[in-house]
Formats: structure tokens, C-alpha cells, sequence
């Protein structure tokens, strides 16, 4: 019962469903990129991450200084094509997918700029 309380909490809120809808619909997305479209803090991005971590709903890999989230498709396919079909035609995803679009035509080292600062990924 733990499971199915952890997922159901995980997509309780409307950040972390926005997350789980992006990555449906991108195989893999930066963590900077996350905190972009959520427009929230990197901590709180972060924390939204590991809820859904823990509820085994997106998995992540480390690559240098870039953490990558993906859906953990294998773990709740019933449950993210019932997502699939019943958000995917909100107003609200759509213009998520939208932002969305420009936000993966950024590159990581540019958007890590314009979020931390030239410091953070010098040129």
C-alpha cells in the first residue's frame, strides 16, 4: 500500500504532474531544464524530483555536472497512459509542450547561465 500511496502523493501536486507530463513527451530532460519550465528554485525542483524518484516514477543518471530525469515507464505504464489521456489536451499542457520546445533549444551550458549566473558555465 506504501507504493500506491507514494505515487498517488507524488502526483498530488500540479508541478510535479507538469514534470511527469513534459517527460512523457521527452525522452530525457536536464534538470535545468525542469527548473525552467516549472520557473521555481533549483532546491525546489530538486525536491519535486526526488518525490517522484521515490515514488519509482522517473528515474536519473549523472552525467559530469548535468543530472538527466526520465519516466520509469516500466514501473507504472497503466498509470502514465491513463495520465497520457487524460491531461495531455489540457490548455495547461499544451502550453507547457510549447514552452517546453524553446526550452530544449537552449543549450544546458546557456541556460545554467541565464538561471545561476556567467560564473556558473563560463564561456
Amino acid at each position: 500500500m506504501n507504493t500506491a500511496l507514494d505515487i498517488l502523493k507524488a502526483l498530488a501536486d500540479k508541478n510535479r504532474l507538469r514534470v511527469v507530463s513534459a517527460l512523457m513527451n521527452h525522452p530525457e530532460l536536464c534538470a535545468c531544464q525542469i527548473t525552467e519550465l516549472l520557473g521555481v528554485s533549483g532546491a525546489t525542483a530538486s525536491r519535486h524530483m526526488g518525490l517522484l524518484i521515490r515514488a519509482g516514477l522517473v528515474a536519473s543518471r549523472k552525467e559530469g555536472r548535468w543530472v538527466h530525469y526520465r519516466l520509469d515507464r516500466k514501473a507504472a505504464a497503466p498509470l502514465f497512459r491513463w495520465l497520457e489521456k487524460s491531461i495531455s489536451g489540457s490548455e495547461e499542457c499544451r502550453a507547457d509542450f510549447q514552452t517546453l520546445e524553446k526550452i530544449v533549444g537552449i543549450t544546458r551550458e546557456d541556460l545554467c547561465r541565464k538561471q545561476r549566473g556567467e560564473a556558473c558555465c563560463p564561456k
